[in-house]
């Protein structure tokens, strides 16, 4: 990790960001992944993936490590073996189950989030809607996991947050999470993922996170692949559904 002496430095990006609607959305998972590595750390890692894979493309994504080819490089990066086993996190939210959750937070208190989120598609879109309409603000799903980022890195030491820019972090947003996590957030800078190895890395996990949760939430979820990704899903993750596993 690197640290000033004052605060340690965590890289995140995230995979699966569409905006404030979420049940018609192209994807149905949004993760949000941490990183605490030196940057010379994260370097090698990226120097390790590309010996791997051998792609020609200056700048490497999460569909490289995903095409079936390079399976086992996924599962190298994943295992206990791997660079990132106990310094990466990821932070699932299912869409689905984060606006029945929102209905009865925002909307509906006397119900229940369970029959919410198993509501029809039809009934979740309209609450999404309404939500959308009327309490826009609660639903970006960016500041419930960088929260939680600080909170599980920073254990010892506030937290410097090293981000993806991602317009969806306005200006707003950031004041908004300041306000939440107060003095455990030292700071908060953005960055291209293409200058900071750490953001990188970052941008794989959350990349092969979403695809790997996708799956299994749609019921055709790969177990070698599942098994790989639990020891990094944190176990906040907003996730309602159980026969996934991942959790």
């Amino acid at each position: 990790m690197r640290t000033n002496g004052l605060s340690v430095e965590v890289a995140c990006d995230e995979s699966g960001s569409e905006g404030s609607n979420l049940i018609d959305a192209i994807t149905d998972v949004f993760a949000h992944a941490s990183v605490l590595l030196p940057i010379s750390s994260a370097q090698d890692c990226i120097l390790r993936l590309r010996e791997r894979i051998r792609s020609p493309a200056l700048e490497y994504k999460a569909n490289h490590l995903l095409r079936e080819k390079h399976r086992a490089v996924l599962l190298w990066l994943l295992s206990a073996d791997g660079p990132l086993l106990g310094h990466a996190a990821v932070h699932l939210t299912e869409k689905a189950f984060f606006v029945a959750h929102k209905v009865v937070e925002l909307l509906e208190p006397d119900k229940d989030t369970a029959t919410i989120y198993r509501s029809s598609r039809a009934v979740l879109a309209a609450y999404n809607v309404v939500l959308r309409a009327e309490h826009r603000e609660h639903l970006d799903l960016h500041v419930p996991a960088i929260v939680r980022a600080v909170h599980l890195w920073g254990t010892d030491k506030p937290v410097t947050i090293v981000h993806d820019r991602q317009n969806l972090l306005t200006d707003d947003r950031v004041a908004l999470i300041k306000r939440t996590l107060g003095d455990r957030l030292a700071d908060m800078t953005f960055v291209d993922s293409r200058d900071d190895a750490r953001v990188q890395i970052a941008d794989f996990l959350a990349g092969v996170a979403r695809r790997i949760a996708s799956d299994a939430l749609n019921g055709h979820g790969d177990a070698e692949l599942v098994a790989a990704l639990r020891p990094y899903v944190d176990p906040s993750s907003i996730w309602g559904d159980e026969r996934s596993s991942l959790l």
